[in-house]
């Protein structure tokens, strides 16, 4: 089992730098931060850009895994993001993750003036934003200055002659942990992903909630045979906090948290890091005694 910690884009950089080195500190296997303009509730708050953030993480940090959790295409384009990817994942040395998901319908969904879109528009804008990205990711032009880049036009992004920052900091490219519940994002997980993440189901008992995750795994398992990948070859994510639950809420509730976890297949969980009030309000003492207890959980 690897550990993941999530830490909102909230601080000033003095004390961000501590916050990403304590993570790496306390022995958490990979890192994360929102990727969007502003989130729900937290709207009214300070909130940083997520690349930036990620860039200087990368620079104070020398071991840990860093992520987007995760990226949409609410408001990006798949051509400066992945120049912006590749260019951290230079910086990082090869330590970035690509987390990857359709985008809600909250505040980044009509930040740029646009219009509300069905679920499958958003799917299909989804598909063709990951598809971009897995090409350009790949793509080694502008290494020796010559040659032609990327040119496409599809339904919802286009791109003419678009050149990369040069070979991918890791094999074959950025490796994609993709966001899904349904049926037709989990095939794009299965088809394009080194990892699947999911939330669970929107339930506001614990039994249901697990009950439901388990149903997932299935599906999960059935969209990899669909799409002729061995489920054992994609790593399962399961992120195990929301509205209605904290896992850190104390060192018990995250130990049982993650045995259920274990139970069901997955390889990696993702808790927030406690904040001092609000949503993933929690305690620093908590997350101290989880980290020393995160090698005997492995």
């Amino acid at each position: 089992m690897r550990f993941g910690l999530v830490i909102l884009p909230q601080y000033e950089w003095p004390e961000a730098a501590r916050l990403w080195r304590d993570a790496e500190r306390l022995g958490f296997d990979h890192a994360w931060t929102y990727d969007h303009l502003s989130w729900r509730g937290l709207a009214g708050e300070r909130w940083h850009a997520t690349i930036p953030t990620l860039t200087a993480a990368a620079i104070a940090t020398d071991r840990i895994r860093l992520g987007t959790f995760v990226a949409s295409p609410n408001f990006r384009h798949p051509v400066p993001f992945a120049k912006d990817v590749a260019t951290l994942d230079q910086i990082s040395g090869g330590r970035v993750v690509l987390g990857l998901g359709s985008g809600g319908t909250g505040f980044d969904a009509f930040v740029l003036g646009r219009g509300e879109l069905t679920a499958r528009e958003r799917f299909d804008r989804f598909r063709e934003f990951t598809e971009a990205l897995d090409v350009l990711l790949r793509f080694e032009g502008g290494s020796r200055g010559s040659g032609r880049g990327i040119s496409y036009s599809g339904d919802w992004f286009s791109a003419v002659d678009a050149r990369m920052v040069g070979a991918p900091a890791q094999e074959s490219r950025t490796p994609f942990l993709i966001a899904a519940n349904g049926p037709r994002s989990m095939r794009l997980a299965a088809r394009f992903g080194s990892g699947w993440v999911t939330t669970g189901p929107q339930a506001d008992a614990d039994d249901a909630w697990w009950s439901g995750v388990a149903e997932l795994v299935t599906r999960l398992d059935d969209a990899c045979v669909a799409e002729g990948r061995d489920p054992a070859d994609l790593d399962r994510v399961l992120s195990l906090d929301d509205e209605a639950r904290y896992s850190m809420r104390s060192v018990g509730a995250f130990e049982d948290a993650v045995g259920q976890a274990r139970e069901l297949g997955f390889t990696d969980v993702v808790v927030h890091r406690p904040r001092e009030q609000g949503i993933y309000a929690g305690s620093e003492d908590v997350l101290e005694e989880v980290g020393s207890r995160l090698e005997a959980l492995r």
